[in-house]
């Protein structure tokens, strides 16, 4: 995926653009061009750049922690969807891609983060185990979904 293209999907999502966004990526020079490609349009933000696998610079040191979480979303998709092999349908490929992101940002504690969830949900925060947050999250995304449609 493009920079551009990744870039332009977290902005739609956004309903305000904040004044202080800052996306934080690895050394492809890339993400700079789409920084001024955005910016000619007059949308503006942060590039912060973690380049390596060491902290060489005080941007890599502050932002290194960030950068592993996405590093090891991509490693835990990766390994989970290779036990797949595919998928029949596109339905089917969404719908893991759905139950994976909701277990990595609302249900799995993350060593980055000293054990803590990315997204902490004080409903499911006191839950007894997982088959009852996980319980809990899809009643939760229920409730929004129809809150939506109405």
């Amino acid at each position: 995926m493009s920079a551009i293209r990744a870039i332009d999907d977290v902005l739609m999502k956004l309903k305000e653009i904040p004044k202080d966004l800052t996306f934080v990526v690895d050394g492809n020079p890339i993400y700079l061009l789409a920084q001024h490609f955005f910016a000619q349009h007059d949308i503006h933000f942060d590039i912060k750049q973690v380049i390596g696998l060491t902290n060489e610079n005080p941007v890599s040191t502050e932002y290194r922690p960030l950068k592993q979480v996405i590093e090891r979303l991509n490693r835990t998709f990766k390994g989970n969807y290779r036990s797949t092999h595919g998928f029949g349908s596109e339905h089917g490929s969404v719908s893991f891609v759905t139950l994976l992101v909701a277990y990595f940002n609302f249900l799995r504690p993350h060593s980055a983060l000293d054990g803590k969830v990315p997204v902490l949900n004080p409903e499911l925060l006191q839950l007894p185990n997982m088959p009852a947050r996980w319980s809990k999250l899809i009643g939760l995304a229920q409730e929004w979904l129809i809150e939506q449609s109405a």
